[in-house]
Formats: C-alpha cells, sequence, structure tokens
C-alpha cells in the first residue's frame, strides 16, 4: 500500500527560499497563536508564480464589455477543446458544436462523477482537491491546481484597487487574515509567493480555539493583517473583539452581506467593506462594492438562464445564474448553473448581477441561545450525501429537517444534535415538493429573533 508522508516546507513553498521563511516559523510559535490544525502552503513553483503574474495582468485589462453579441474571444477555443478532452462533454455533445448550443452543466452531473470534467490531456501533477460546502447540495470533491488557488490573491488585488486600497508585498509582515467563527475549520500560518513572502493566518474566533480567551484579540493584533477576509458571521464577531490594530478594508464572501451590518462593520473598522461572489467550483467571479456584483473576471462568461430550458434571459430579467471558463485547468465549466438567481445588467459597459440571490444568514442558535453556523450543519450532514435537505427553526427553538430518504433519523439526529443540544426537540420529515425553479432553494430558514447586537447580521436593526 502507498504510504503517506507530510510535505516539507520545500515543497509547500517553492518560490520562498528557506532564509526568507523566518515569518512563518514566528507564526506558528508565536505566543497567542491559537491551536494550529493545519500546515499548509501556496504550492507555487517559479514557473507557476510567473502564471499567477501574467494572469493577473490580463484580469487587470478588464473583461469583455458587455452587450448584445459581446462575447470573449477565447470562449469558442474553450468550447472546441473541452468538447474534445473532456469525458462528460464528449459523450454528450457532438464535436463542432457551436456555444451557443451547448446544454447547460448542473451540479448533479459535477456530483455523479467530478473526475469526467478532467481533461484528457491534464497532467495531474500538483493536483489539490477542495471539498465544496454542501450548502446548496450534497458535498463533493473539487479538483484544482496551485495556480488557480492563487488567482484569487490577484482577484482581491484587482477589486481592492478600485476603492484605493493596495497589499504592500512585505516579507516580514501579515498581509491577508482570513478569519471564521465556527465550530470545525482548518487553521494554519501560511506565505504568499504572489506577494514577495508575505503572511497569511486562518484562524477560527471560537474562544474554544485559543489557549486564553484574549489570545485573539492580542495574535491579530500582532499580526495587524493589511486585509481581513471571512463570512459576514466571522466579521459581526471580530467586531466584538478588543482590537487595536485596523485594516484597510474587509472582504466579504461564503453568505450575503446584507447593507445594515456592511455599514456598521464600515464604522467600526474605518474601512471599505467589499462582497464577493465566488464558487468553489469556479472561484471568484464578481464583486459588490454597495451597488449589484460587478464581474471581474476576464476568462469569466456569466449569463443568465431561463431556470428551465437552456434559454437566454434578456437583459434586466430575472434567471439562474450561469457561468463558463475559468483559471481552473481541472474543472473547465460550459454554462454551469450556479443555483444562484440575478439579473444580467450593463452599466458602463460592464457586466453587473443586479439582485444576486446568494445565501442569506439564517438566525440558529443552540439550546443555550448561542448562534450555531450554518456552514457547521452543513458540514454535519456532508457524509450524507443528501440531494437536498431543509432545515428550520421554529419560535420555540424546535428543528424541523426535511430530506428526501427519511429512513436515517437515529444518524441524522446523531449528526445535528450536537450542535444544537440535545434538548432541542428535532423532527424529520419528507422534503416539501420541488420549489419556485425561478427561485434559489433555501436550505435554511429560521422563526428566531437574532440574540442582541447581531441584529444587522440577520437583516433586523437600523
Amino acid at each position: 500500500m502507498p504510504t503517506w508522508e507530510p510535505l516539507s516546507d520545500d515543497t509547500r513553498f517553492p518560490a520562498i527560499p528557506p532564509e526568507r521563511r523566518g515569518l512563518l516559523a514566528r507564526l506558528r510559535e508565536h505566543p497567542h497563536a491559537p491551536r494550529w490544525n493545519l500546515a499548509c502552503g501556496d504550492r507555487l513553483t517559479p514557473g507557476y508564480l510567473e502564471s499567477v503574474r501574467r494572469w493577473a495582468a490580463a484580469l487587470r485589462a478588464g473583461p469583455v464589455p458587455c452587450g448584445d453579441g459581446a462575447t470573449p474571444p477565447w470562449l469558442e477555443r474553450f468550447t472546441a477543446r473541452a468538447l474534445a478532452q473532456v469525458p462528460f462533454y464528449r459523450e454528450r455533445i457532438p464535436a463542432g458544436t457551436p456555444f451557443a448550443a451547448v446544454p447547460s452543466l448542473r451540479r448533479a452531473d459535477l456530483v455523479r462523477a467530478p473526475w469526467d470534467l478532467v481533461p484528457d490531456d491534464q497532467p495531474l501533477d500538483d493536483i489539490l482537491v477542495y471539498p465544496t460546502s454542501g450548502s446548496t447540495g450534497p458535498a463533493f470533491p473539487v479538483y484544482s491546481h496551485p495556480i488557480t488557488a492563487n488567482a484569487y490573491l490577484a482577484f482581491l488585488e484587482v477589486a481592492l484597487a478600485r476603492v484605493g486600497v493596495a497589499f504592500e508585498p512585505e516579507p516580514a509582515g501579515v498581509a491577508l487574515a482570513c478569519v471564521h467563527c465556527q465550530r470545525d475549520t482548518y487553521t494554519y500560518p501560511s506565505l504568499m509567493s504572489y506577494l514577495e513572502g508575505a503572511g497569511f493566518v486562518k484562524v477560527n474566533l471560537l474562544p474554544s480555539e485559543w489557549r486564553d480567551p484574549a489570545d485573539a484579540a492580542a495574535f491579530l493584533d500582532a499580526c495587524a493583517s493589511q486585509v481581513y477576509t471571512g463570512d459576514p458571521y466571522a466579521f459581526a464577531c471580530l467586531a466584538r473583539l478588543p482590537l487595536r490594530s485596523r485594516p484597510r478594508a474587509l472582504i466579504s464572501s461564503a453568505t450575503a452581506l446584507l447593507p445594515g451590518l456592511r455599514a456598521e462593520l464600515e464604522a467600526h473598522f474605518g474601512c471599505p467593506v467589499l462582497d464577493l461572489y465566488s464558487l468553489t467550483e469556479a472561484r471568484t467571479i464578481a464583486v459588490s462594492y454597495g451597488e449589484g456584483h460587478e464581474v471581474l473576471a476576464h476568462d469569466v462568461l456569466v449569463e443568465v438562464l431561463d431556470p428551465l430550458e437552456d434559454r437566454l434571459m434578456p437583459l434586466g430579467e430575472r434567471g439562474e445564474v450561469a457561468v463558463s471558463g475559468g483559471c481552473n485547468p481541472f474543472l473547465p465549466l460550459l454554462r454551469y448553473r450556479t443555483g444562484d438567481f440575478a439579473r444580467l445588467e450593463c452599466r458602463d459597459g460592464r457586466t453587473v448581477l443586479r439582485d444576486l440571490e446568494a445565501r442569506p444568514p439564517v438566525c440558529l442558535l443552540d439550546e443555550s441561545g448561542t448562534i450555531v453556523n450554518s456552514i457547521d450543519v452543513s458540514r454535519a450532514l456532508a457524509g450524507f450525501a443528501l440531494p437536498r435537505f431543509q432545515l428550520h427553526q421554529h419560535t420555540d427553538g424546535a428543528l424541523t429537517l426535511r430530506v428526501d430518504d427519511t429512513g436515517r433519523e437515529d444518524i441524522l439526529r446523531d449528526a445535528l444534535l450536537p450542535l444544537f443540544g440535545p434538548g432541542r426537540p428535532l423532527a424529520i420529515r419528507p422534503v416539501d415538493p420541488a420549489p419556485d425553479p425561478g427561485r434559489k432553494l433555501l436550505q435554511y430558514t429560521s422563526d428566531l429573533p437574532p440574540p442582541p447586537g447581531y441584529e444587522t447580521l440577520f437583516g433586523g436593526g437600523p
């Protein structure tokens, strides 16, 4: 049987020589650091790093302007290669089919056999595997590449430049901190070759993840990160720490950032707050500065399709967002239906998604009244490969879980009750009939009011 050995730092950071990794040791051994549970690196070779820089240069040049008939020059070439080299497409779509006649790709297609989306001519060197969250359907692995993962930094760089914020590639300091506030997530320090070896930290703000409750603020102040990324709930938790340092910007993703919380965060931290639209399958696509999500990705075509037919919706009419292209060589997407709904508009020649129906923040509480992050629920249910599920919390705190298969009640209870507490009643019922195809299926809903101080996170308050 093959044996698996941990990667060395030389393998994790092939473009950063050992003499420039002193910051990594300091972050790992900092007296106020959290209980790190992973060692991770960017895996960028010098050649891969140059590829990311070329991708960044193309990104800065901007996407194809929006308008009737405005399609990117790479689209037909990308389509032809996908139809020739990708088993999933080759078995279903005749060679030579123009992009406009390609049928849409659905999440269920990826779930069944994600390896069938890997092109035959794609080398498997340095393949990375990312699990999806399972928040919009069954979780499945997404195969990716170090260039793809690090293109995220270039996207942030371009998005931040629009609000006058720039990364300083200082090898002795932390440029980016990713914060979470959930029961279970990976935490680690790392370095970023794209930013000349500047530091990165991924931390969990739950008090149980730190040796002392005061360590979270002390460590983050010591890092003095230039930019924070996280989801709205993590930022609501971050705002409650007695931080002395202030970032240059916050970048939110994962769940919908509501206007009230955005205004509250901007006032508290004194910096702009951006909202990203991204998917594990397609990476980062668009950014909102307050009015719609502007598509920045130069190698992604965004369409809005009829929810039931592979028909383009007219500009300004609501439909399901579909994406094609992307910089992931292991997952060339053709008209991938994201499960998100929006209207497509042109603003100053650029594509903008208006009224994007992203995953809403939902107030779920355990029996002590503490917020339960819906991401933790998705993780708890990920192993069951549920085609559909809906969890609702009633005003008395009781829970109703609706699933297609109600024959696994005991193990479903065992998965959920540690999150909510044994005192929370949990009923398991058949899933409701198919919802309106023109709207996103809501995995989580709640009748509970938010705890004091969290009103803007869930849409209440001023």
